[in-house]
């Protein structure tokens, strides 16, 4: 029994270390070179942003720059005019913000250069720095690099991508939470009280001799487990709405053929996105686009008129309109108001789904006033909106995909936007799953130590705590250059 257990602690124990701590990289073990490239959108502008980080910087800047005193003498966070200047050519006037490490946001020393927004001038000093000694920066280095220096952890990198990226109030509220640590800190919880009882289930199998001895509180785990399966299994909940937050809220406008369905597409975005025609069957394939309303973003898609046919073309747009439907979280069904009571074949969705169904009937301006008015009433008992696409006459149907929008966010802070932080949650909450029935079956503390470690790794990949050149190549190729 000792020989078998002395063969194979080791590999137990290197499994262990290897998953508790922080993975160390290679580009940690030595000093960074300097790096630049234009941090500012592509253009001409007012002015431009170049920064310049990295082993070196203050002193490639400062070997370029021309002022009141040398950048090499100035303090950090200060800013400094003067010219960009080579060989007796004076390229620019410039102001040079100076950042002594740590205290940068990659960690390094870095000289951001505002400069004039000329192409030329941006192009110009950036071949300067280069023939100065720096290099062009990769996509997203920069922010690669506070990673790596320890200035924020993954979740918070890839939170900077998002912020950038947002395209409404929503998006940018849930991307700033993200970068400010939200789920960095709900994890971080988790994981250090998930370290502490694998520490103690370990310490028990270095001691497999004394079968008397237990370190870990078979009940207090068990505790923890639930409590850790419940939060993993929120979290990924969360996800269908973050995502939709992230990618636009999906609204599928669905009917019968020539109920105005572009017409409403249309009036919704302001402009003709879609061809209007009285013909039926216009509408072959689905259009997609997106609108902000009230600071959310949604994403409209525009469907081919649901009915019977026997043309395969439209038969393939009819097809789409369904599976537009299935994946939509709201549905406008438009209806139109001088045909009463046509059936739409196979228009309600599946009863079980998360979703609502709006119902809007179109073309109330071809009603008369004393037709309208009877029919209002019954109109507000149906739950229809009435309203006129045509005529752009939509608040009410705005106010509506607004209220329905804001009751699907969630009031909780902590909220999974990203496919990949789905994926490694998934995992550890199929591991906390396993520690759960292991404990209820009396399984060996080796085992549970096992399914223990794979949670706790699964949670350190969402963070970076574990990692890889190749994950991190993948999520930084995406950034822009410059940031």
């Amino acid at each position: 029994m000792q020989a078998k257990r002395q063969k194979k602690r080791p590999i137990i124990i290197k499994t262990c270390i290897s998953q508790f701590f922080v993975v160390p990289l290679q580009e940690n073990s030595k000093r960074m070179h300097a790096i630049c490239a234009i941090s500012t959108a592509y253009g001409v502008g007012g002015i431009a942003v170049i920064r310049v980080s990295g082993e070196g910087s203050i002193a490639i800047v400062d070997g370029l720059f021309r002022g009141r005193m040398s950048l090499a003498d100035a303090k950090g966070g200060t800013v400094h005019f003067g010219r960009i200047e080579r060989n007796g050519e004076v390229l620019d006037e410039v102001l040079c913000s100076v950042f002594r490490a740590p205290h940068s946001f990659t960690g390094e020393e870095t000289v951001e250069i505002a400069c004039h927004g000329s192409l030329y001038i941006q192009q110009e000093l950036l071949r300067w720095l280069i023939d100065a000694g720096c290099k062009a920066a990769e996509p997203g280095e920069f922010t690669r690099r506070a990673f790596l220096n320890g200035k924020m952890d993954l979740t918070q990198a890839e939170a900077v991508a998002d912020l950038i990226a947002a395209q409404s109030k929503a998006e940018k509220d849930l991307a700033l939470s993200q970068l400010r640590g939200s789920v960095s800190t709900e994890l971080a919880a988790l994981r250090e009280r998930l370290l502490h009882f694998t520490s103690l289930v370990e310490l028990e199998l270095d001691f497999a001799d004394h079968e008397e001895l237990e370190f870990a509180d078979r009940t207090e785990l068990q505790t923890l487990a639930d409590e850790i399966e419940q939060k993993l299994a929120a979290l990924m909940h969360s996800f269908r709405t973050g995502n939709a937050i992230r990618n636009g809220i999906s609204v599928a406008i669905i009917g019968a053929p020539n109920v105005g369905k572009s017409t409403l597409l249309n009036a919704l975005l302001g402009e003709q996105r879609a061809i209007v025609s009285d013909i039926q069957g216009t509408t072959r394939d689905t259009i997609e686009d997106t609108l902000v309303i009230d600071g959310i973003l949604f994403r409209l898609i525009d469907t081919a008129g649901i009915r019977e046919t026997n043309d395969v073309i439209e038969q393939m747009g009819v097809e789409r309109s369904r599976q537009a439907m299935e994946k939509a979280q709201i549905i406008i069904s438009v209806q139109d108001a001088t045909r009463p009571g046509e059936v739409i074949p196979a228009t309600c969705p599946r009863p079980a789904r998360d979703l609502t169904v709006l119902s809007v009937l179109n073309k109330v301006d071809l009603c008369s006033v004393s037709e309208q008015s009877e029919r209002s009433v019954l109109w507000q008992r149906s739950g229809l909106i009435p309203l006129s696409a045509k005529n752009g006459d939509i608040e009410p149907l705005k106010r509506e995909l607004v209220r329905v929008a804001k009751e699907m966010l969630p009031t909780s802070a902590v909220m999974l936007s990203n496919a990949r932080h789905y994926e490694a949650i998934s995992r550890a909450h199929e591991a906390i799953l396993r520690v759960r029935q292991g404990l209820q079956d009396g399984l060996s503390g080796e085992l549970l130590s096992m399914d223990l470690q794979d949670c706790l790794a699964a949670l350190g990949e969402v963070t970076g705590q574990i990692t890889n050149t190749e994950v991190l190549a993948n999520i930084f190729s995406k950034f822009c250059i410059g940031k």
